[in-house]
């Protein structure tokens, strides 16, 4: 008997010439054409439920697969996307984004990707995407960080050696109370 038992985070790195206020002010842009950020986000595809100062309630996705996000930019250095809902992902699958500024005018991008599948079809799917088709995330993930460096009319130098990720990330995280109580595992009514 085999047993696959791999974590459910990918981590990946980037440095680019953003600034972490231009990295978010992308990722929140939830208007039309953000398909041409975000390739794995079809505009058609997207709905926005609720949008505050740091915070939105947002369904998106393509080719099948979506998933409500609760975006959570309240912290200035990090953005956590957490799934409230999905056809394939589980409830807490996540992606995390912490920005670290550099002193030459860069700013590291490390993002923690965390998909648990909620069915057959999201368990076998989370394992592709860890194993095989981890580039496939990886390059989605530095072809956004181009497009949105050539929308600011900033280009980065992609060549440099991604440095390691650390292995936990702590994050500041704040919902609306129906997400905090879905959480604990109380029902609001």
């Amino acid at each position: 008997m085999c047993i696959i038992n791999l974590t459910p985070e990918i981590h990946f790195h980037r440095t680019t010439t953003l600034t972490p206020e231009k990295f978010v002010a992308a990722l929140t842009d939830f208007g039309p054409n953000r398909s041409k950020l975000f390739g794995n986000s079809a505009d058609e595809c997207l709905k926005v439920h609720y949008r505050g100062r740091s915070e939105a309630d947002v369904t998106k996705g393509s080719e099948g697969i979506w998933e409500r996000l609760y975006y959570d930019w309240s912290d200035p250095n990090c953005v956590v996307l957490t799934t409230i809902d999905s056809n394939v992902w589980d409830y807490g699958s996540s992606y995390t984004y912490t920005f670290t500024r550099q002193p030459n005018a860069t700013t590291d991008i490390d993002v923690v990707v965390i998909r648990e599948g909620k069915n057959f079809k999201g368990r076998v799917l989370g394992l592709v995407l860890r194993t095989v088709c981890r580039s496939v995330l990886q390059r989605a993930f530095e072809d956004s960080i181009k497009a949105i460096e050539a929308r600011n009319g900033k280009l980065g130098n992609h060549d440099a050696e991604p440095r390691r990720i650390p292995d936990f990330v702590v994050c500041q995280f704040s919902a609306p109370e129906q997400f905090q109580a879905k959480r604990r595992g109380t029902v609001l009514r």
